[in-house]
């Protein structure tokens, strides 16, 4: 390897890109023959595979009632309205996260209360989710970001305390264990996303309880042909039977159901294998400063899952100061493309759609439903406005060989990132495209 930086005009580190290391999701025979069997029935919507796929995944995970919905986005808009959000409460949700997390909370005419995060983590603060929560409080969405669990246990005895139901956003962390549990079991309702995650099917999302009421309350808001007696079993609800009352319709294609029954049988083997490859990447960096890996200590009982887009912590102030843009500049001339912001994007707080939009010409914003609208703008959730991370290699496969290669990249490039001070433009030079990486 050469010993000048690539950027300055060097070598690169790696030349050769290892796509196959990264390939995902893995669609092979078996998928494309689940799915040919399927289209060529008389009639494939065949009311058998999707009910089929959510037995499949209630016995993965444990629980006692599966949804199957037509996005990760549906499944939490589900479970918020199963949980009871509606008009005049407030919902709160950590500001570092995907805006699905979020947004759905005022289609329900309920206000977003957004919450500072864990800066090693990446996920919600219980201290400050605490400090957050008013008379007005109905549900908490917790998301494990990036496949890390965030702090359960502290997490549900605050909402215990304050007779407060909790959300799982598990839209990253499928086969996450926190503290040797499976998340997805841990709250009152979990969401989980399937389109291009840890278990993916195409499109869809999976909506899971052991809370009968939250179950017919998200059966009855998207699911017309399921809301009847046979799967609902609330009276009260049932007077509505037969058209769905959020006035959409939520259900998972026949075809992504039956791609996510082969995946689902695969998908512990491949889980072990890639948890395998990221841990020894991070071992190999583990004496570095200034890039911290993201997942939990090894001796806590939990894990990463299918590690869905891992991520370096960076902390510039262990490499002089230099920011996250200048050393992922130096990563991306090294031979490996990173973003420092693709899921760590800029904190949703900070968007004015919760400020001022008001979406539905009511005359106020749309986010005091509530009653309130609770200003935070810059400076008010300072550890999210100022965490800094970055992507790293998603390896799917264990080739100790090759994932020593992009260690090494890394490595170079901590270890002369005192070249990369001249030239530093900082964080606020990020070009973003329309997806929002950068």
């Amino acid at each position: 390897m050469s010993e000048r930086l690539a950027i300055l005009g060097g070598e690169p580190a790696i030349r050769n890109q290892h796509d196959e290391l990264f390939q995902w999701p893995v669609f092979g025979p078996e998928e494309e023959a689940a799915v040919l069997e399927l289209m060529r029935k008389p009639n494939f919507f065949d009311n058998q595979t999707v009910p089929a796929f959510e037995r499949d995944f209630r016995d993965w995970l444990g629980v006692e009632y599966v949804l199957s919905e037509s996005s990760g986005t549906h499944a939490v808009l589900g479970a918020l309205y199963g949980v009871g959000v509606g008009a005049g409460d407030e919902v709160i949700v950590p500001t570092s996260t995907y805006w699905a997390s979020a947004v759905q909370v005022m289609s329900l005419r309920a206000t977003i209360v957004f919450a500072d995060i864990d800066p090693m983590t990446l996920n919600i603060d219980p201290a400050d989710l605490e400090r957050r929560i008013t008379d007005r409080t109905k549900a908490i969405v917790v998301v494990h970001m990036l496949g890390y669990p965030a702090e359960m246990d502290r997490i549900m005895q605050i909402a215990a305390r304050h007779g407060i139901k909790v959300v799982e956003d598990a839209s990253h962390a499928h086969g996450s264990l926190y503290r040797g549990r499976k998340v997805g079991t841990l709250a009152d309702v979990a969401a989980f996303s399937l389109c291009g995650k840890p278990l993916a099917v195409g499109e869809g999302g999976i909506l899971v309880t052991d809370d009968r009421t939250i179950f017919d309350r998200a059966v009855a808001w998207g699911h017309n042909f399921r809301f009847n007696a046979d799967e609902v079993k609330d009276p009260a609800l049932l007077r509505y039977a037969g058209l769905p009352l959020g006035g959409i319709t939520s259900r998972m294609h026949n075809l992504s159901a039956a791609v996510g029954r082969v995946q689902l049988r695969r998908y512990d083997e491949r889980m072990r294998e890639i948890d395998q490859a990221m841990n020894h990447f991070w071992d190999l960096l583990a004496d570095l400063p200034g890039i911290h890996a993201h997942r939990p200590p090894r001796d806590s009982g939990s894990t990463m899952g299918g590690w869905y887009c891992p991520h370096a912590v960076y902390r510039a102030e262990e490499l002089g100061g230099l920011s996250a843009a200048r050393f992922a500049e130096a990563v991306r001339a090294e031979g490996f493309h990173t973003w420092t912001r693709q899921c760590i994007r800029e904190p949703l707080h900070l968007h004015p759609l919760f400020q001022d939009a008001d979406v539905y010409r009511e005359g106020r914003p749309t986010n005091a439903a509530s009653g309130r609208l609770v200003p935070q703008g810059r400076g008010d959730l300072p550890r999210a406005e100022g965490a800094r991370a970055f992507t790293v290699p998603p390896f799917k496969r264990y080739e100790p060989a090759v994932i020593e290669q992009y260690a090494a990249l890394f490595r170079k490039v901590v270890e002369q990132h005192e070249q990369l001070h001249e030239g530093d433009r900082g964080d606020e030079t990020v070009q973003v495209d329309e997806r929002g990486n950068g």
